[in-house]
């Protein structure tokens, strides 16, 4: 293989251009000809990193994550920095017995319950996706109607349970 040419050989140069070799300018000589008359710039074999895609799955796992974190409240905890789990005195004995839903206020929620409410939206979603895949047709029968099972009780648990958190978070709600 042949060498390649140097970028600095004497070539038709367009007095025009401020980067030709052939300035008046003195320091431009010293700083960009000199050197290179001496020094030569090294051959570099650099390779590119190949950086390969991740699977399906990696990304879906990411992505019910993100969206675990979403639903939970995670931006509202982070900023408001509620307690983990609340507490209430028993008037009766005058104990004090701890609280998960934060009753009356729609727009506050304790640590925990953004948690569990996240959750039952995530298992909804995953029951979803069950039923998705009890639609492929190259799955034996048994394991369709098993990931259909497995789905519909899903969405039907995390609907109950949603319903229930809204009730217990706001006890007139839907009576």
């Amino acid at each position: 293989m042949a060498p390649k040419p140097d970028s600095h050989s004497v070539s038709a140069a367009n007095p025009a251009d401020p980067s030709s070799q052939f300035s008046i300018d003195p320091l431009f000589h010293i700083l960009n000809v000199i050197p290179y008359s001496f020094l030569r710039v090294p051959r570099l074999r650099l390779k590119f990193p190949s950086v390969s895609l991740p699977s399906p799955m990696t990304v879906f796992s990411l992505l019910l994550l993100t969206y675990f974190m979403v639903v939970s409240g995670i931006v509202y905890d982070v900023i408001v920095e509620p307690p983990g789990i609340g507490s209430t005195q028993d008037p009766a004995t005058g104990s004090v017995r701890p609280v998960v839903f934060l009753p009356g206020r729609v727009n506050g929620q304790y640590i925990i319950e953004g948690l569990s409410s996240g959750f039952m939206f995530v298992l909804g979603g995953i029951g979803i996706v069950l039923l998705d895949l009890a639609l492929d047709k190259n799955r034996a029968r048994s394991v369709k109607s098993s990931y259909a099972a497995a789905g519909i009780s899903s969405i039907v648990i995390a609907y109950v349970m949603s319903t229930l958190f809204i009730r217990i978070k706001i006890p007139a709600y839907l009576r």
